[in-house]
């Protein structure tokens, strides 16, 4: 078993030669975002993977193994549901309405300029076809936006009712 401790964020550094002739490591998000984990990367070695807490792993990161060995992680195809606009009357504003409303849910969501990626979730998927959305599911890398889930994971219950204020003064008769 091969002890990994260390990631390196999209292999900065290394010589793409020497990346070439490295194994890789095909992992879906489920697995990515844990710090603890075990795979089985392209050479048939079983590896031990314990990386800082709240570390998530993307594709094209490079994992280095305690005998000095590189593995590359490649974005496992797993599924998703591709979001879309409506090709004949949508618009790009119907994506950038979809992902307002899937970050309201604080679900994972993959952004590209042309579609949106998030876990399949058959509720998400009837509110978006509600808002004339297209949304298939296939078998696709899934790479959610950094941010909320890119290390900086906070489990201590902030409140998110900052910037609701609803207006409570109580008007009384001035014959006090």
């Amino acid at each position: 078993m091969l002890q990994v401790s260390k990631c390196l964020p999209a292999g900065q550094g290394l010589a793409t030669s020497l990346l070439k002739r490295s194994a890789s490591v095909e992992l879906d998000w489920d697995v990515r975002q844990k710090s603890r984990f075990a795979a089985t990367d392209s050479q048939g070695r079983d590896l031990a993977i314990f990386l800082p807490r709240g570390q998530a792993v993307r594709g094209g990161d490079v994992l280095v193994a305690e005998d000095g060995s590189l593995i590359r992680v490649l974005a496992a195809p797993q599924k998703v549901l591709h979001i879309t606009a409506c090709a004949e009357h949508g618009s790009p504003f119907d994506l950038m309405r979809a992902a307002y409303h899937l970050g309201n849910r604080h679900v994972p969501i993959e952004l590209q300029p042309d579609h949106l990626k998030i876990e399949p979730d058959h509720v998400l998927a009837d509110m978006l076809r509600s808002m004339h959305m297209t949304v298939t599911e296939a078998e696709l890398p899934f790479e959610p936006e950094g941010g909320a889930y890119g290390g900086h994971v906070t489990n201590d219950g902030h409140s998110h009712h900052h910037g609701h204020a609803h207006g409570h003064e109580h008007h009384h008769g001035h014959g006090h």
